[in-house]
């Protein structure tokens, strides 16, 4: 095990020099759009704006926020529900595949928190959960800085949560 250790540590020290040089120049990006989440069943609406940053063309991070603009009803016995995502945010590590300069392929995951708001007449119950989150995705652009992106990103809530989709597009733009 101290052998690991020792040739982990060794390499990390190797790769240094070599991830200082990619990160001096990194470069930056920025999403807003619409998101569809289907959570159990419930179908809600967010707006989703995004920021992130490549620090080689195949990886880098980004974080995400959405707010909810849309809301469901659903049945629970003979009760009527409305669903609303009140908001989400999240950290992902990003690896891209550049195809060509107009489009590239993209894996992400990351963890976030997602709350959403439960009303049946007078009554309403609010409620969190962070989950572990991962998906894919494609961007076109149609210049050098303006595209158009589209992902599917599944959000695995802990504590038993259950699991959500969110389908998501979005304007990007480069900076």
């Amino acid at each position: 095990m101290r052998n690991i250790l020792l040739a982990s540590a060794a390499l990390a020290l190797l790769a240094a020099p070599a991830m200082a040089q990619t990160v001096s120049s990194p470069s930056y990006y920025g999403t807003l759009g619409y998101t569809q989440l289907d959570a159990d069943g419930a179908d809600v609406g967010a707006v989703t704006g995004r920021f992130g940053a490549k620090f080689t063309p195949y990886l880098g991070a980004e974080a995400e926020a959405s707010f909810g603009v849309g809301h469901d009803t659903v049945t629970v016995g003979a009760t009527s529900v409305e669903i609303k995502e009140n908001y989400d945010v999240a950290a992902y590590g990003v690896a891209t595949l550049p195809i060509n300069p107009s489009f590239d392929l993209f894996a992400r995951a990351g963890y976030g928190t997602t709350e959403l708001k439960a009303s049946t007449g007078a009554t309403s119950v609010t409620d969190s959960n962070e989950s572990w989150n991962y998906g894919v995705g494609a961007n076109y652009y149609v210049d050098t800085q303006n595209g158009v992106r589209a992902d599917w990103t599944r959000r695995d809530f802990t504590n038993g949560g259950g699991t959500a989709d969110a389908y998501s597009v979005s304007y990007v733009r480069r900076f």
